[in-house]
C-alpha cells in the first residue's frame, strides 16, 4: 500500500489530468450531450445489454405455472381452412375458454383485442361475452393510440378499468396517449379484467421495456379539450396484483409510486424509469424442446381436444394440463403481426412477452439500471485501472496485455451482477472512458519519458555554471559540422574566445566574482550570435562558437561584434567596484584554415594567441 501511495505521489499530476479527462468524456456524453453522441452510446450500451441477456438466460428457468397457448403456423392454417379467413368467428375463443377452464387453471390472458365484430355476428359474440362473465378469471386487452379525433372520436372509457394512482415523483413522465381502440362494451360490462398491451418505443425495433401505466385523459365531449389524467394498469400488471391478493394475502388496494419511481405492490418494490417503463429479464427462446423454458401449446390442439372432448373421444391435452396454470393465448405468427423482436429471439411471441413480464414480477427479477453515482464510480475505477498499469509495467505489450484483462473482468462482472443481481451497470461509457484514460497515460507518460531524457540529455551536453554546451558536445558538433560540409560542400566558421587576465582577476576578487564573470561573458556572447549558432564553454575560461554555414568574412564581423560588445560594458562586482572585461578571439573556418576538427581548433587558436600577443581586446590573424 505504502509503494502504490507513492507511486501515486509521485504521479499525482499525471493522474490529475487523466481522471480531468474521464470526467470530462463522462461529462460530454451524460451531462449535456450532443444528440448523435448520445444515440451512438445509447445504442452500444443497448448492444451490451442484449449480448448479456443472451449470454445469461441459457442458465435462467421460468416459472413452470405458465404456459402459451398459440396461433403458430399450423393453427393459423387449420383455422383459415375451418373457418375461411382470419379473423375467426368469437366463438371459437369462447370455446378455447371453456375447454382451458375445464382443466380448473388460475388465469387465462386472452391477448386479443375483441373490437366491433366485422360480421355482426350476435350469437358468436354472445359466447365470448358469456365466457367473460361466466369466469372471473379470464382477461383480455385493448390499445391506445395517437390517432387524430377527426379520423376516429377518442371514446370514453368506463370508469371501472380505470386505476387511481398516487404518484410522489417529480421525475415521472408516463406518456399520454390521445385516442383509443376500444374493445366491445358488452365485454366492458361483463369483466373489469382488462388492460391496456401497449409497448415501449423500441430501439432498432427490439422491446426491451413494457409500460405499465398508460395515461389516457378524460375528454370533454364537445371539443375534446383533456379534463383530467386517467391511469390505466398494463394487462399482466393487473393480473399480477390479483394474483398477489389471492395467492399472497397481499390486499394491495392502493397504487403508489413513490418517489424513487418505484411501484409499490404489497411488499414488493417494481423499479420504474421515467416513462413508468419496467426493463424486462428474458428467457431465450421457448418451446417444447426446452424444459426450463415457456411451454407452448398448439391452439389446433386445443380445438381438436375440445371437440374429442365432447364426443368422448382421447383428447390430444393431456388430462390437468391447465391445472392451476396462467394461461396466455394469442398469435405467434407475422400475418397476425403479433411477433417482436427481443434481445434473446427474433421471433418473440407477444404473448411470451407478456409471459416474461408476469415471470419476471412473480420472481421479483425485473432487470434496474445501477444508479448514476455507481456508474460513475465504475468509470472513475476502471480509468485509475488503465493509469495504473500505464504507470506501473514497463512493457507496452503486458501493460496493454493487464489492461485488455482488466476490461475482461469488468465485463464478466457486469454480466455475472445482471444475472446474480438483475442490476444493469453501464459498459459502454465506463470501457470507452477506460480507452481514453489508457492513451492519455500513455501519452502523458511518454511526454514525461521525453521530457526526463531531454533532462537528462541537457546535464550531459550543458555547463551548468554557464549554461553553454560543455566540451563534450562541442566536439560532438565540430564533428557532425565538418561531416556535414564535407558531404554539402559547404562552410562553417569556429570563433575560439579567451577572457583576458582571467586569473589576475580571480585572484583579485575572488573565485565567485570570477564565476560571475564567465556568466555574464556567455551571456553577452549568446546575445551576439544567431539562435542556430552553437555557443560552448571550452574549458575554464574559454569558450568556442560554431557557425554553421558561415564563410570567413562573415564570421569575423561576429567576432569583431562579439568583442566590442563585452569591451563596452562595465560590470557591477558590487555596488562600489565595476570593472571592464575584454576578450581575444580567433577565427578558423572550414575547408580554408582546416579539414577536421582538430585542424580548424589548432588555427583559431593560434589566432586567438595572436590577438593576446598584440595586446588582447581584439580578434586575432595568424599568418
Amino acid at each position: 500500500m505504502k509503494d502504490l501511495l507513492n507511486l501515486i505521489y509521485r504521479h499525482r499530476y499525471d493522474i490529475f489530468l487523466s481522471l480531468v479527462l474521464i470526467s470530462t468524456v463522462i461529462f460530454m456524453c451524460f451531462v449535456f450531450p450532443l444528440n448523435e453522441t448520445k444515440n451512438i452510446i445509447t445504442s452500444i450500451e443497448n448492444s451490451s445489454f442484449d449480448l448479456r441477456q443472451k449470454i445469461i438466460s441459457k442458465h435462467k428457468t421460468v416459472n413452470k405455472d405458465i404456459v402459451l397457448v398459440s396461433i403458430d403456423d399450423p393453427s393459423y392454417e387449420y383455422l383459415v381452412e375451418t373457418y375461411g379467413e382470419w379473423p375467426i368467428p368469437r366463438k371459437v375463443h369462447a370455446e378455447i375458454i371453456d375447454y382451458i377452464e375445464s382443466q380448473n387453471p388460475k388465469y387465462i390472458i386472452m391477448e386479443f383485442q375483441y373490437i366491433k365484430s366485422l360480421w355482426s355476428n350476435k350469437g358468436s359474440d354472445e359466447k365470448l361475452i358469456n365466457a367473460f362473465k361466466k369466469y372471473p378469471n379470464v382477461y383480455t386487452v385493448f390499445v391506445f393510440d395517437n390517432y387524430s379525433y377527426e379520423l376516429r372520436q377518442p371514446p370514453v372509457i368506463d370508469k371501472k378499468l380505470t386505476t387511481e394512482l398516487k404518484i410522489d415523483s417529480d421525475t415521472l413522465k408516463i406518456p399520454k396517449y390521445k385516442n383509443c381502440r376500444i374493445i366491445m362494451e358488452e365485454i366492458i360490462k361483463a369483466t373489469d379484467k382488462i388492460g391496456h398491451t401497449n409497448e415501449a418505443d423500441k430501439d432498432s425495433g427490439i422491446i426491451r421495456t413494457i409500460p405499465l401505466i398508460a395515461n389516457y385523459p378524460l375528454y370533454n365531449d364537445k371539443n375534446y379539450e383533456e379534463i383530467k389524467d386517467q391511469y390505466f394498469l398494463y394487462n399482466t400488471l393487473k393480473l399480477s396484483i390479483d394474483y398477489f391478493n389471492k395467492y399472497e394475502n397481499a390486499n394491495i388496494s392502493e397504487i403508489k409510486i413513490d418517489k424513487n419511481n418505484n411501484l409499490i405492490l404489497g411488499k414488493r418494490k417494481i423499479k420504474l424509469n421515467e416513462k413508468g417503463e419496467v426493463i424486462l429479464n428474458w428467457y431465450g427462446e421457448s418451446g417444447l424442446k426446452d424444459e426450463n423454458k415457456f411451454k407452448y401449446v398448439s391452439f389446433w390442439k386445443i380445438l381438436k381436444s375440445s371437440k374429442a372432448k365432447r364426443e368422448k373421444e382421447k383428447e390430444l391435452i393431456p388430462k390437468d394440463f391447465f391445472k392451476d396454470k396462467i394461461v396466455y393465448v394469442g398469435g405467434s405468427v407475422f400475418q397476425l403481426s403479433d411477433v417482436r423482436v427481443s434481445p434473446t429471439s427474433m421471433t418473440m411471441p407477444m404473448p411470451e412477452v407478456n409471459a416474461t413480464l408476469l415471470n419476471n414480477i412473480l420472481d421479483n427479477s425485473l432487470i434496474k439500471k445501477a444508479d448514476l453515482s455507481y456508474n460513475l464510480l465504475i468509470c472513475l475505477i476502471l480509468g485509475l485501472s488503465a493509469i495504473y498499469t500505464v504507470i506501473k509495467i514497463r512493457s507496452i505489450y503486458s501493460s496493454v496485455t493487464m489492461f485488455l484483462i482488466f476490461l475482461g473482468f469488468y465485463l464478466y462482472f457486469a454480466t455475472y451482477i445482471m444475472e446474480k443481481y438483475n442490476i444493469w451497470v453501464w459498459i459502454a461509457i465506463p470501457v470507452v472512458s477506460s480507452f481514453i484514460a489508457f492513451i492519455f497515460a500513455f501519452i502523458i507518460k511518454y511526454l514525461i519519458k521525453s521530457r526526463d531524457f531531454e533532462y537528462t540529455y541537457k546535464l550531459a551536453t550543458t555547463d551548468g555554471l554557464t549554461n553553454l554546451y560543455n566540451h563534450r558536445y562541442f566536439q560532438e558538433q565540430m564533428k557532425l559540422n565538418t561531416d556535414k560540409s564535407k558531404k554539402l560542400n559547404k562552410t562553417f566558421s569556429l570563433i575560439m574566445i579567451d577572457i583576458d587576465f582571467f586569473k589576475k582577476f580571480n585572484d583579485k576578487y575572488g573565485h565567485q566574482a570570477g564565476d560571475a564573470v564567465l556568466k555574464h561573458v556567455a551571456s553577452t556572447i549568446k546575445s551576439c550570435v544567431r539562435v542556430n549558432d552553437i555557443v560552448c564553454r571550452y574549458g575554464g575560461e574559454e569558450m568556442a562558437v560554431i557557425l554553421e554555414n558561415t564563410d570567413k568574412k562573415s564570421a569575423l564581423i561576429t567576432a569583431q561584434k562579439i568583442c566590442e560588445t563585452i569591451a563596452s560594458k562595465k560590470y557591477n562586482l558590487s555596488p562600489d567596484v565595476q570593472v571592464n572585461i575584454t576578450i581575444s578571439l580567433g577565427v578558423s573556418t572550414y575547408p580554408e584554415n582546416g579539414n577536421t576538427p582538430s585542424e580548424l581548433i589548432e588555427y583559431a587558436d593560434k589566432c586567438l594567441y595572436c590577438a593576446k600577443e598584440n595586446g588582447r581586446n581584439q580578434v586575432g590573424f595568424f599568418n
